[in-house]
Parts: C-alpha cells; sequence; structure tokens
C-alpha cells in the first residue's frame, strides 16, 4: 500500500493494521514530523518516501526521498499498489484522490475535504472510508428500506462551557477535547461541529440520497443509528480506536479481532444531547447543504481560512462559524465541473480572507 499522511494518527494506526496483515508499505508520504518518520522507515522499509519541505529531504533515513505536493502525484501513479491509504489533512489531500483513482487504485479515505469538495464527481465505489461513523452506518445498512441514518458527534471542546464564554476561546482551549487527543485542524473542527457536518455531506455521497442526522453522544461509544421503515433502529457500538474502520477498509472480509467489545454493564449509562444552533451556529446551514450536496467546497474553503485566520490570532473563535456561513450565504452556484471546484475554492478563500 502507499500511505499518505503516515505520521498523523490515521497513519500510525494504518501501520498497525499492516503490520498485523503483513502488508508491504510501498511508500510513506508524511509532513514534518521526521523523527517519528525515520522510525516508520526503519520498521517498513518502504520504497520511497515523500515530506512536504525540500529542507527536511536530508534528515530522512532512506535512500529515495522526494518533497512536495507534485512528488505525491509521482508516487501514486508509478506505485504498483492497488490500495492508497489518504489521511493528508485539508484540500490538499483532493488531488491525491483523484489521481488515486484516474489509475485504478482502491482509496481508504480519511481525507474528509475530498468528498465534501468534490463528491459528485469522484467515483465512490473505489472509496472505503476511514471514519468510525461511515464505518458504522456501512456496517448496519441491510436489504430492508430506511428512514433515516444518524451519526454521532462527541460534541467538542465546548459542550459544557457557557455559551457567553465562546467568543472568548483560545486556541489552546479549541485543544481540550474531552474524549480523546486529534490533530489540531480536526480538533477544531470538533469544537465548530464542522467536522460533523463534513461527515453528515460524506455520508450523503457514499449512501446516497436520503434523511441524515447528528446527535451527541458523550462518551463516543456510540457511532451510528439506522432507523428502519418498519419502526425498528439499530445501533453500532464500539470502543473508539480507528484499528478497526481501517482494517475494514483494507479487508471488507476481516476476521482478526482487532478490539475488546464495549461492555455496557461498566458503562452503565449512556448521554444524547441535541445539536445546539446557539452553541454551534454553523449548524444552521446543515439542512440547505445536505439538499446542495455540490457547496461543500464553499464550506469548506472558509474554513481552512477561518481556522488559519484565528490560529494566526486574526479573528475570534466565534468568527469561524461567521465566516463560514456568510461564504455559504454568498457562493450559491454549484460547481459544474472537477475543474470548477478548484476555481470556486479560490474564490471563497479570497474573500474569506477579508470578510470580517
Amino acid at each position: 500500500m502507499v500511505l499518505l499522511g503516515s505520521t498523523g494518527s490515521i497513519g500510525v494506526n494504518a501501520l498497525e493494521i499492516a503490520k498485523l496483515f503483513g502488508i508491504k508499505v510501498e511508500a510513506l508520504i508524511a509532513g514534518r514530523n521526521i523523527d517519528l518518520l525515520n522510525k516508520q522507515i526503519e520498521i517498513h522499509m518502504p520504497k520511497t518516501v515523500v515530506v512536504e519541505r525540500e529542507e527536511d529531504v536530508v534528515k530522512v533515513n532512506h535512500s529515495n526521498v522526494l518533497y512536495g505536493k507534485a512528488a505525491i502525484l509521482k508516487v501514486i501513479e508509478e506505485s504498483q499498489s492497488e490500495l492508497i491509504i489518504n489521511s493528508l489533512v485539508g484540500f490538499l489531500g483532493l488531488r491525491p484522490t483523484l489521481k488515486a483513482i484516474e489509475c485504478g487504485k482502491r482509496v481508504a479515505l480519511a481525507n474528509k475535504e475530498s468528498l465534501v469538495a468534490c463528491g459528485a464527481f469522484i467515483d465512490t465505489s473505489k472509496i472505503s472510508p476511514i471514519d468510525s461513523e461511515h464505518f458504522a452506518l456501512w456496517y448496519l445498512l441491510q436489504e430492508r428500506p430506511i428512514t433515516k441514518m444518524t451519526i454521532t458527534a462527541s460534541g467538542g471542546a465546548f459542550r459544557d462551557w457557557p455559551i457567553e464564554k465562546l467568543s472568548h476561546a483560545t486556541l489552546a482551549d479549541t485543544q481540550r477535547h474531552p474524549n480523546w487527543s486529534m490533530g489540531q485542524k480536526i480538533t477544531i473542527d470538533s469544537a465548530t461541529m464542522v467536522n460533523k457536518m463534513f461527515e453528515l455531506l460524506e455520508a450523503r455521497w457514499l449512501f446516497g440520497e436520503g434523511e441524515y442526522d447528528a446527535i451527541i453522544e458523550t462518551k463516543s461509544l456510540m457511532h451510528a443509528v439506522v432507523d428502519f421503515k418498519d419502526g425498528s433502529s439499530t445501533a453500532h457500538f464500539a470502543n473508539a480506536n480507528m484499528q478497526l474502520p481501517i482494517a475494514f477498509a483494507i479487508d471488507r472480509n476481516m476476521q482478526e479481532s482487532i478490539l475488546k467489545p464495549v461492555n455496557l454493564a461498566k458503562v452503565g449509562s449512556l448521554e444524547f444531547r441535541k445539536i445546539d444552533v446557539e452553541r454551534y451556529p454553523v449548524w444552521q446551514i446543515k439542512d440547505e447543504l445536505l439538499a446542495h450536496p455540490k457547496r461543500g467546497v464553499v464550506i469548506n474553503a472558509a474554513n481552512e481560512v477561518a481556522i488559519e485566520r484565528f490560529i494566526a490570532g486574526e479573528i475570534g473563535f466565534m468568527d469561524i462559524h461567521t465566516t463560514i456561513l456568510k461564504a455559504f450565504a454568498l457562493f450559491v452556484n454549484e460547481p459544474q465541473s472537477v475543474a470548477e471546484v478548484f476555481e470556486l475554492d479560490e474564490e471563497v478563500r479570497a474573500f474569506a480572507r477579508v470578510c470580517l
């Protein structure tokens, strides 16, 4: 396999599964965590390594090191692997997804932005999602008519904060996730609930038209619920560990024991909460977005720029919501091709840099 984003949490877990299944790692693509990358090289002995910056090439303990975005596409195109695991963060991950599908590869996808921004133009039959929520929906769906699919959210760092304090939230505050440790951007996305908007949009492209929603489950043990036409509902429980969806993305017929089952007696109780628009203002456009899913590129571009500005100290936390809502209200035309997706992405980013 070729692994994009090897030093992130998904990448680390993917390498554990590769070791369990005895899968050869042909190429590792990483960012700036060169120390961890060198440890991965020593264990997995890839044929090729790609890093983000040219200045890091000499720090990598490998004889075949490339750098930059173009190198990622080159490695995908020239690889012998049938499987590409894409766990890159952000819009950066879209071109590799498109290239992999163009080359006839199968994509185990953890890069949310690929489907959010360009789902209309991606052959999802080539995609296996690496996301606990989409894995749970896939696991639950049967040959019976359904009425609704619901995924769960943790609520993020501010689910218990007084709402009046949210405008004063700092970058450090956003990183205090109540349930686990993730990368900086996705933890901010969890705090704004943008991450869950993205996952609903991904589900729409993966499973087709229908009714989709999300609800907060504070312990992150239940990942999805499917409501069937007959009035029954089925939920998927699993301890929060990305190795399970990764394993099934690699092998749909996977028979290995990956996790220990959830001990419901030990858990005792679960708490569910409605997603409150006052706490998560971006949620107010959820239904309109699902009705017009091609506009996902707008919320993604606005969100990425807003987060960059928040990290830089240019805007406040709640201004992330404001930026997304203003962009969504302004850019109403839907892209009709992949080229138009990239054009619209640039237009929205230019607006988001100056809209506040």
